[in-house]
């Protein structure tokens, strides 16, 4: 697991310069299967990571440009009629990929983006009635761009509960921002992947021995307890109009254990949970009016929770 872990980051940062606890909490979703939904403005490399990811990994990957335009059938794809069988053949949408990227998925209505929830749930789709399995490696990556307002439709609470992480893209520190302007201050354009020679370092029957793995590392009862008390305090708390679900709390726990691993540890510790629950949280809660009045924002609210919830030791 940590040959694999290693061989992954290393790939991804021929690419991309900083952002390493978003490439953790990738890594982290990757060995439980979850999806992940980036935000951040324009320019922060959102697509670009990943792709680099993706590119580390030997999965088919697929991708998406959500438009308003866009329908379902362009995701799902559509049964089409064979003039030479006499019969219909299922013409496959981009879905038909192990790892998707969703760009821009807040961009696409409400319909269209109703089209990715049994996916992201069930790892199937249904189409004319038939059910078409994706595959245990189904994994969305979606980004979305969260100050722009016109042209976009915000997700709804029950797509938004099927993302594991919601992981905010910021802007690079200046060391940062030098070094890439050094590697990429040549052109205008988003940089091709084939120029930095990524290579797939984790394959298919890895990926499966890895999850596995995963889910023996411990997690003592006081954790569970932990971490179901955490999540009963946001539907509590007189700042957040809606608190997050049971998937939130099992969610949570997945992924302790993923973290745990990656920290070469076959056990969890309440910091794991500290450090992974607000962005398992951060997109399932709603604040309420008064607190959007207020200016409140639900990672301070978070903290205010893992601050007053008694953690095991």
């Amino acid at each position: 697991m940590h040959r694999i872990a290693a061989a992954i980051r290393g790939e991804v940062r021929k690419a991309v310069v900083g952002q390493d606890e978003a490439i953790e909490l990738m890594l982290t979703s990757l060995l439980v299967g979850g999806h992940i939904l980036l935000e951040g403005v324009p320019g922060t490399a959102k697509t670009l990571l990943t792709q680099a990811f993706a590119a580390g990994l030997a999965l088919d990957f697929g991708r998406i440009q959500f438009t308003p335009d866009l329908m379902p059938g362009d995701v799902l794809g559509t049964n089409l009629f064979n003039f030479q069988t006499n019969g219909f053949v299922l013409t496959k949408g981009p879905i038909f990929a192990q790892l998707l990227l969703a760009d821009e998925i807040n961009r696409t209505p409400p319909k269209t983006q109703a089209a990715l929830l049994q996916a992201m749930n069930e790892r199937l789709v249904t189409i004319d009635g038939r059910d078409y399995s994706l595959g245990e490696e189904f994994m969305v990556v979606a980004t979305q761009n969260p100050i722009e307002q016109q042209g976009t439709y915000p997700l709804p609470e029950a797509q938004l509960d099927r993302f594991l992480f919601k992981i905010l893209i910021d802007h690079p520190d200046r060391g940062q921002e030098l070094e890439i302007v050094r590697r990429h201050g040549h052109r205008s354009a988003m940089p091709r992947l084939s120029e930095f020679g990524l290579q797939p370092v984790a394959m298919i029957d890895d990926l499966a021995a890895i999850r596995a793995t995963v889910t023996e590392i411990r997690l003592t009862d006081a954790l569970i307890a932990y971490i179901v008390d955490v999540i009963r305090a946001t539907r509590d708390h007189s700042s957040l109009e809606i608190g997050a679900s049971t998937r939130a709390a099992n969610m949570l726990a997945a992924a302790s254990r993923a973290f745990a691993a990656l920290q070469g540890r076959d056990f969890v510790i309440p910091d794991d949970v500290k450090t992974l629950a607000i962005p398992v949280l951060r997109h399932r809660v709603v604040l309420s009016p008064v607190a959007e009045i207020e200016g409140q924002a639900a990672d301070r609210i978070l903290r205010e929770i893992l601050d007053r919830t008694a953690a095991p030791r």
